[in-house]
């Protein structure tokens, strides 16, 4: 068969089976009582994933080089890079909110590369002689997988600011630092099952939380315990205001999503700190500069301090639940301005070109 059409039905596969895998993790998210759709919504990842490699594979084959040196190569080595980083995060949550979040992203970008553009970038040309270098698949490989764990681990602390309404929680999890202040609303304290959690309020100074009570339903399945309204006093005065408490199943599953989110990124950027690296020396060799303040390298070094300021506070301030989430949140739209914004509106040394 001739590696183009393989090339055109393959990518054309993979936003197929990605957008079904969407549809059938929005409806596990709405229906959780249908039963199987987390392993189909898995299963899907996984074909999307083999058949994107089987794309770039051909295209390796087909070029001769490592499929990387135009938009379209790219986009789906980024897409390859967002599946396997979800069945990783999947696998160690066991939550399929992970593919609630991952999976439009994961699609939109398949549908952009395939369908929107134009023929002229997606075809397959001899490299300029700048990129007729080893670094090429160093660099670019891994700056691309960065890009892809940063965007996952984003995606899930974007999930835990939904799931927690945006509301400061108290969090038992393994991800926090040496110096947390956990001067917060309440926390998550578990038993032997699921049913046995309880929440215990947390008293500071200057507030003192009276204890939720619980009210038991059955909704047809299983039986759920819901907060009620909880009264926020002062030591020294009559209620003041009232705030809605989550249920432990909800905190249970945020505390989940804020600790895979967090070892996530700590995966991604020790690989954007090794890209950036690789990529100056590349640079050395290419133009006889380390650096040149272009506008990619400058936007690779503001996404490097986002989330090196994200681990910092987690790992030397204790921050946990809201306050890094939303520093993550701004690193996932930053990733993206460093990634596609630049090459595609700016002019420099990394442009694909203008579209406007």
């Amino acid at each position: 068969m001739d590696l183009v059409v393989l090339q055109n039905w393959l990518d054309n596969i993979s936003f197929a089976v990605l957008f079904a895998t969407m549809l059938v993790y929005w409806v596990g998210a709405a229906f959780p009582g249908i039963p199987y759709l987390s392993a189909l919504g898995s299963a899907g990842m996984a074909v999307a994933n083999l058949s994107i490699a089987a794309l770039l594979g051909s295209r390796w084959i087909e070029a001769g080089y490592f499929p990387l040196s135009n938009l379209y190569e790219s986009l789906f080595f980024l897409v390859w890079g967002i599946t396997a980083i979800h069945l990783v995060a999947e696998n160690m949550s066991r939550s399929r909110l992970v593919g609630v979040a991952t999976s439009p992203v994961a699609m939109a970008i398949s549908a952009f590369a395939a369908l929107t553009l134009p023929d002229t970038m997606q075809a397959a040309e001899p490299l300029v002689p700048a990129l007729k270098s080893n670094w090429l698949m160093m660099h670019v490989s891994v700056m691309m997988l960065s890009y892809s764990t940063l965007m996952v681990g984003a995606l899930l602390a974007i999930a835990f600011l939904i799931v927690t309404r945006g509301q400061k929680i108290e969090l038992t999890g393994s991800s926090f630092g040496t110096n947390g202040n956990r001067n917060v609303n309440y926390r998550i304290q578990r038993g032997q099952n699921p049913e046995s959690q309880t929440l215990e309020t947390v008293t500071d100074s200057t507030l003192a939380f009276n204890e939720p009570s619980f009210n038991s339903n059955n909704n047809g399945l299983a039986t759920t315990a819901v907060l009620e309204l909880a009264t926020v006093q002062t030591s020294s005065t009559a209620p003041t205001e009232t705030a809605e408490l989550l249920s432990p199943q909800r905190l249970n599953l945020a505390e989940t999503l804020d600790n895979i989110s967090y070892r996530i990124i700590g995966l991604g950027f020790p690989l954007l700190t090794v890209g950036i690296i690789a990529g100056a020396v590349w640079a050395n060799e290419a133009w006889g500069s380390y650096w040149s303040w272009d506008p990619k390298e400058t936007w690779a070094l503001i996404t490097w301090l986002v989330f090196a300021a994200y681990l910092h506070a987690r790992i030397t301030r204790g921050w946990q639940g809201r306050r890094p989430a939303i520093l993550a949140a701004t690193g996932f739209v930053v990733v993206w301005i460093c990634y596609l914004g630049v090459n595609l509106l700016g002019k420099g040394l990394h442009s694909y070109g203008w579209f406007f």
